[in-house]
């Protein structure tokens, strides 16, 4: 029982252990520069870019909804101040879409020269 190895020996490393954590080590490193955002700049800009766009199509369709609404309600002018309201947030929500798109496109050409 003496002769036998206690459990608690460290063991000798062996070359085929650290060559393995070599190339762990160099695939960790190669994945994590894989997996970094590139150019991740413009897309956070596209992704605001239609997050307003959204916002600008829907507050102008509800904005437009509610006050036509209310002026029905005020008025009792039936369905005509509520189609009107709705008709006015349409156009101003295109508006200011067509606005953002116009201001984008004149600081991307400026960008390009």
């Amino acid at each position: 029982m003496s002769d036998e190895k206690s459990a608690r020996e460290p063991i000798v490393e062996d070359a085929r252990i650290d060559a393995l954590e070599e190339r762990l080590k160099a695939a960790r490193e190669r994945e994590d520069k894989r997996s970094q955002p590139q150019g991740s700049g413009s897309t956070d800009a596209n992704y605001r870019s239609g997050n307003r766009v959204l916002a600008d199509l829907l507050g102008g369709l509800l904005g437009g909804t509610v006050i036509g609404w209310a002026i029905d309600q005020l008025f009792g002018t039936g369905p005509w101040g509520l189609l009107v309201g709705l008709f006015l947030g349409i156009v101003v929500a295109f508006r200011n879409v067509f606005r953002m798109a116009s201001t984008q496109s004149d600081d991307s050409s400026d960008e390009q020269s």
